[in-house]
């Protein structure tokens, strides 16, 4: 996620350099041949440049409002799984007895690595990689099978409170109210899958570059009067900035793609690490996540 900080303006450039070569190869070209053939060609009103950039402004703002949405449809996801991390352990310190300390820390432990590995699997990374430490050996094992790592955790947790309910150490209603908040942090998890498996429409970014480029052509005809080194770095000024936002909107449409402008889903698995751990009443807890320069992952 990105943080109130100054972006470097290498991270700027960087994300939009091959837009910028494509449109100074655009800009050379078109001053090229209507260098050779201006006497054939026909007044370019300004007009034209003028409603093309119009359009493009309006299209840039529909993407953007659009990607933002996303983004913090994501974030609220995240901040509902933060929300019920914390519920589940404290509903279980309030509904079990002092002899269940063992299975509430086998199963907070077990929410924690949830956590992480739902992060981790949302990026495409390994979701086992670093959780070694909260599951136990048959845990691990059993998660191993699963191609959905966190659902085969959430199933695990779903049936050790089960079979606490079976041998009648939990009433009916602790085990409704635990089932719910389980239930939540399984829509919550399918909430997140389902912003990561929707795809924004790709011609959308294909015709918007391919505006922004036409805008480029036709205004540099419109321009054949100004000097060369003056109308190329004016185009590329311009083209820039419409580029900035498209690739602002473009990342932010994607809130799991291991990238600094992400949903910051490790440090939030941190958080809530930190926090269950001080619930168990652990005194050695895990350092808060800090940022890199300007963003947080």
């Amino acid at each position: 996620m990105l943080l109130d900080k100054n972006i470097p303006i290498r991270y700027i450039l960087t994300s939009v350099k091959y837009d910028l070569l494509i449109v100074l190869l655009v800009s050379l070209l078109t001053y090229y041949l209507t260098e050779k053939s201006h006497r054939y060609l026909p007044e370019m009103p300004l007009s034209i440049p003028v409603f093309l950039g119009t359009a493009i402004s309006i299209l840039l703002s529909f993407k953007m409002n659009q990607s933002y949405d996303r983004w913090w449809e994501a974030r609220k996801v995240w901040g509902a799984i933060v929300n019920d991390s914390r519920s589940l352990v404290i509903q279980m310190q309030s509904f079990f007895g002092q002899d269940e300390r063992e299975v509430i820390r086998r199963i907070a432990y077990r929410q924690i690595a949830w956590c992480y590995s739902l992060g981790r699997s949302l990026r495409g990374l390994n979701p086992q990689e670093g959780i070694g430490h909260l599951l136990s050996e048959e845990d691990q094992q059993e998660v191993g099978r699963h191609l959905n790592k966190p659902l085969a955790m959430l199933q695990l947790n779903a049936l050790e409170i089960r079979a606490l309910r079976q041998r009648d150490e939990i009433d009916v209603f602790t085990h409704v109210h635990l089932d719910k908040t389980l239930v939540r942090l399984c829509d919550s998890m399918g909430k997140a899958e389902r912003i990561n498996g929707t795809i924004f429409p790709s011609t959308y970014r294909q015709f918007l570059h391919f505006i922004i480029y036409l805008f480029v052509v036709t205004l540099s005809i419109s321009l054949q009067d100004v000097e060369p080194y003056f109308k190329i770095p004016l185009l590329l000024v311009i083209a820039l900035a419409f580029f900035m936002i498209e690739k602002s909107a473009y990342h932010l449409q994607d809130p799991f793609r291991n990238r600094p402008s992400d949903v910051s889903v490790t440090a939030i698995a941190i958080t809530i690490d930190i926090n269950i751990r001080q619930l168990l009443g652990e005194q050695k807890v895990p350092e808060a996540a800090q940022p890199s320069a300007f963003y947080i992952l």
